[in-house]
């Protein structure tokens, strides 16, 4: 009699590992193609940066036929390091549109996700990305990128990227001007009731990421774990922290907005909290008021100086 194939771990909402191995994931693999030319006046594409790393790249259409340089965004994507892709309709469209509010060239990088590739995978092909980017490896780069005005951002997972890449990135190599973490990814002690009420998912979601390590004693998480870089090291002159009212992260987020100021790091940060909403409210609900206003404050973020 022929065996049917059972599943014997789920961590849902995300996938399903099946007792061959096989990886199924259920949300956040639809993907959308890149554009020659948005309705918003931006044009993408795809491009392969190593064998394990690709991106896609939006300009402003008209910088194409001009000689001007324009603030560069590295961008890294959310989905708590095991799903989602810059190729996803949720990302796509919100990176279009905030290409075209700020005017910036984005790199929107494609990292490997867990649990086939744990951390600190998508830590180090993010920092592939970057340096394929200052290396201005792209002709939309040669041509268009002012690597003075360099920032990173990303949402999420990809909020605790960006800060991961601040932390690695020496000034006397690359000239980050600033990043942006929203609704960033962190988790450590002294946890709330809210955040006690998430345990459970928090839990399940870093055994795909990094079962070797507890969580509470991770330093990619909680900044004041014992093996962790002193804040003072962030690589970066300007830092903007988001949070969500409503998120569960909204506690672990200001904390970290509060350590940052009190650490003797150089640089400005500014904290923007959105009422009344939940975890990127803004990729699920892009028409909203609110999601406006917030590009609008990103996009001002980028322009800066």
């Amino acid at each position: 009699m022929e065996t049917v194939d059972q599943t014997f771990e789920e961590y849902p909402p995300f996938l399903r590992i099946h007792n061959d191995g096989t990886i199924e994931r259920l949300v956040g693999t639809q993907t959308v193609p890149p554009s020659p030319l948005s309705d918003a006046g931006i044009s993408s594409k795809d491009v392969v940066i190593s064998p394990n790393v690709s991106a896609r790249l939006y300009i402003p259409h008209s910088a194409l036929s001009s000689t001007k340089k324009l603030p560069t965004l590295v961008y890294f994507h959310g989905g708590g390091f095991i799903i989602e892709s810059p190729f996803s309709p949720h990302y796509h469209p919100y990176q279009d549109s905030l290409a075209a509010k700020a005017g910036v060239i984005i790199v929107s990088v494609n990292y490997r996700l867990a649990p086939e590739h744990r951390l600190p995978t998508s830590y180090d092909d993010s920092w592939e990305a970057i340096k394929w980017t200052v290396g201005l490896s792209d002709e939309w780069l040669r041509d268009h990128a002012d690597l003075d005005r360099l920032f990173f951002a990303g949402d999420s997972a990809g909020g605790n990227i960006v800060h991961q890449m601040a932390m690695r990135t020496s000034p006397s190599e690359i000239r980050l001007r600033g990043v942006v973490l929203v609704h960033p990814f962190f988790w450590g002690p002294n946890l709330s009731d809210t955040e006690k009420e998430q345990i459970g998912f928090v839990d399940m979601v870093w055994r795909l990421v990094s079962p070797d390590v507890g969580i509470m004693q991770s330093h990619w998480v909680n900044w004041e774990a014992e093996r962790a870089t002193p804040l003072t090291k962030l690589g970066c002159q300007r830092v903007m922290l988001c949070v969500a009212e409503l998120d569960f992260l909204n506690k672990k987020g200001k904390e970290y907005y509060e350590a940052l100021k009190e650490s003797g790091w150089e640089g400005m940060v500014e904290l923007v909290e959105t009422e009344g909403e939940d975890h990127v409210f803004h990729l699920f609900k892009p028409d909203c008021e609110k999601a406006r206003v917030f590009m609008e404050q990103v996009a001002s973020f980028l322009n800066q100086g």
